[in-house]
């Protein structure tokens, strides 16, 4: 039997993605055209168990669609993940009288929807992360902006690298996936790519590629280096000392993250927002949105948190033939 939605709790939660505040946006002044109260929750699930809540209006996310990171604000929280912060997160959506729940965030952020859910709470998954890391959505908010943000950074920097005549071991985002990384290599013409998922010899896949197209009159070098395949430095030394390029470590850190949202994040961010607010008047919970052939449409919590996403092998099999 379906609840009436008549008081809904936004959050933001895990890293941060721009196009986080379009999409709360989008689901504040929806659900506020169709009736509902509106619960803003500071700090994710951590602000949940510390009670850290206020009444939104549609005032409330005024001039906000074009701001990165979350107006929100996010965090992680240790105790959530037990049992009994669970059971506190959901008394206290009660005490407010919050019975449907707006909850953007990566995979970390639908386990914890996936728990309230177990606990009566109707949560709906909103995809925010830069890493487009769900395999459940084939886009994810952030991940364009990012992916943007990256390639501008070192089209400037490819500008000394040229000058110079040296090569640049480029660190970007990606603890334990690649896909990012995938994409920043393919975009600025990367010779190399290292990602978490592939093993990788740097005398085979690195050395002897800057060697190969040293010898075709190429003089500067791009290697992009996700942060989960270890010491940029130590790749940086071992480059040099084969070589005898000066190589150089850019560090793009967590300058990905940030600023102006792109189009693409803001439109997807400002669809998926709207489209939580819709399944939750229809009574629906345990529902993911997401991007999906084409279309913004959901899927059921449980199997979309049980789909696994692998890289596209092929991709790197292009750059190769491509990038010299």
């Amino acid at each position: 039997m379906s609840v009436e939605i008549k008081t809904i709790g936004i959050l933001t939660s895990g890293g941060d993605a721009p196009g986080m505040n379009a999409a709360v946006r989008a689901a504040v002044r929806t659900a506020i055209y169709k009736g509902m109260r509106v619960i803003g929750i500071r700090r994710g699930y951590a602000g949940l168990l510390d009670n850290d809540v206020f009444e939104m209006n549609i005032r409330s996310v005024s001039e906000i669609l074009h701001r990165g990171g979350t107006v929100l604000y996010t965090a992680r929280s240790h105790e959530f993940n037990s049992e009994e912060g669970v059971r506190k997160a959901a008394e206290n959506c009660r005490k407010n009288g919050i019975t449907g729940l707006v909850c953007i965030g990566g995979d970390g952020t639908f386990r914890g929807a996936r728990d309230l859910c177990r606990a009566g709470i109707s949560c709906i998954g909103v995809p925010g992360t830069i890493d487009n890391d769900l395999a459940c959505s084939d886009y994810t908010i952030g991940y364009d902006t990012a992916l943007n943000t990256a390639v501008e950074m070192i089209d400037k920097l490819r500008d000394t690298i040229q000058s110079h005549t040296r090569c640049s071991v480029v660190e970007v985002m990606g603890h334990k996936v690649g896909f990012l990384a995938q994409s920043i290599g393919i975009a600025c013409g990367a010779l190399v790519t290292l990602v978490p998922e592939m093993n990788y010899d740097l005398d085979r896949d690195v050395v002897d590629r800057i060697l190969y197209t040293q010898r075709s009159g190429k003089n500067h070098f791009i290697i992009v280096m996700a942060e989960g395949c270890g010491s940029s430095s130590d790749v940086a030394d071992f480059i040099q000392s084969r070589t005898g390029i000066e190589t150089r470590v850019t560090v793009l850190g967590h300058v990905q993250r940030g600023g102006i949202p792109t189009a693409r994040d803001r439109i997807m961010a400002t669809e998926m927002g709207a489209r939580a607010i819709e399944l939750l008047e229809k009574g629906k919970g345990s529902r993911v949105v997401v991007f999906r052939n084409g279309e913004v449409t959901d899927l059921d919590m449980e199997k979309a948190l049980a789909m696994e996403k692998t890289l596209d092998l092929s991709k790197f099999e292009m750059t190769k033939m491509i990038s010299l």
